[in-house]
């Protein structure tokens, strides 16, 4: 009887593990945001320069997964979750120690620090391999909330920063990883029967493009997820510049976008679990789409500014955990990783360009207008996509 429990009991701890990973990683990932204002002060950057400063990590880290995806397939995240975490703490102590008093050096640290965006890549098949195909939604859902280390650092970066010192945030988030790749290599074990593919990278790459789901799921993920990392990077610095607000109090309402995104997650998955992925994620993107058209006007934060922030908040969060239950569902369990990575890429690089874009913009502008109407017209076209593409292929898809 005790073994039964156990063994029912097992996926349950091996998910909350792989969440506590992905959300240790990605505190580390998410550093360098919530500096950025202060660092733009001290080194006197530009706009430009200072959402190049945030966006470095978002791009490595995005373009890591694809690689890190396929690794994940072939050795399983047992192995993969401690080496992730241990190869963070390179660039985290490098940062705090040495690497912030020239620009070119927090692009240098920024870039390693990427390593920590991979986690995700690795959590997915991880996660999926664990659960019965009717339950993989809500799991992978559940295993998403780990984005919310973003608000972990949103929270405590700058206050840790003004009570001690630069290098306390980064020792305290290299001292937590390592004790998470202690953690995960004892007790982290990947699921009995995981299907491990016999064929080279390259080819199992090749493979995973030629897929339909591979690129539709790619496209939707760039702007569920793309938009939350977007938002997740920059909102302190346009809060900032927008409103006036003072970096403690930009922080912590980011922080709150980020918790509303991260807990509506695995209710997307669930969802999706339940109704066809499509109709949630067309329901996301129109509310993403209604909030950043009510948000380029720069309303009044006090009601209509933060109902619109949040409503977006909440269907990025929707969006992206219906997008990776389509990917759970409809993907062959040898190729999950691989096509984790990719869809994971897509969705980093979409965070990727957004802060450059807005940055761009309000420095060739002073307002932010024009760039939240750009967001609009993106998630109305991801929209069109998936009302006439994903929505109507679903038989092609699961083929």
């Amino acid at each position: 009887m005790s073994s039964t429990i156990q063994s029912r009991r097992r996926p349950g701890v091996m998910l909350a593990l792989a969440t506590i990973g992905f959300a240790v990683n990605f505190w580390a990932w998410a550093l360098l945001s919530p500096l950025a204002a202060r660092f733009t002060t001290a080194l006197h950057l530009s706009s430009f320069q200072q959402s190049l400063l945030v966006a470095v990590p978002v791009v490595v880290g995005s373009l890591g997964r694809i690689p890190v995806g396929a690794l994940t397939d072939k050795f399983g995240g047992r192995i993969m979750f401690p080496l992730v975490s241990l190869a963070t703490i390179v660039p985290v102590l490098y940062l705090g120690l040495f690497g912030h008093d020239s620009l070119a050096a927090i692009l240098v640290g920024g870039f390693f620090l990427g390593i920590g965006g991979t986690a995700f890549a690795v959590g997915v098949p991880f996660v999926n391999a664990w659960f019965p195909p009717e339950r993989r939604g809500f799991a992978v859902g559940v295993f998403g909330m780990g984005m919310g280390g973003t608000a972990i650092s949103a929270l405590t970066t700058v206050k840790l920063v003004n009570a001690n010192s630069l290098r306390t945030p980064f020792l305290i988030t290299a001292a937590v990883l390592a004790v998470y790749a202690v953690t995960a290599w004892l007790v982290l074990r990947d699921a009995p029967g995981r299907v491990v593919p016999s064929t080279p990278f390259a080819a199992r790459l090749a493979a995973t493009t030629r897929l339909r789901i591979t690129w539709q799921a790619s496209a939707l993920y760039a702007v569920a997820f793309g938009g939350y990392v977007a938002f997740s990077v920059y909102l302190p610095a346009y809060l900032k510049n927008a409103y006036g607000l003072t970096q403690a109090d930009a922080a912590n309402r980011m922080a709150g976008f980020v918790l509303l995104a991260v807990l509506m997650r695995p209710v997307g998955g669930w969802l999706a679990d339940r109704v066809p992925a499509a109709r949630v994620l067309a329901a996301g993107l129109a509310v993403v789409a209604l909030g950043a058209v009510v948000q380029a006007f720069t309303p009044g934060l006090a009601p209509l500014g933060t109902v619109a922030f949040l409503g977006m908040a909440a269907a990025l969060g929707i969006g992206s955990g219906a997008t990776f239950a389509l990917v759970a569902q409809k993907a062959p369990a040898s190729q999950v990783g691989s096509v984790t990575g990719v869809v994971g890429a897509a969705g980093g690089l979409g965070g990727f360009v957004p802060p450059l874009v807005m940055g761009s913009i309000y420095g060739s502008y002073h307002s932010y207008g024009l760039g939240l109407a750009l967001l609009a017209v993106v998630a109305l076209a991801a929209l069109a996509l998936d009302l006439f593409s994903v929505g109507r292929a679903r038989t092609a898809v699961t083929a």
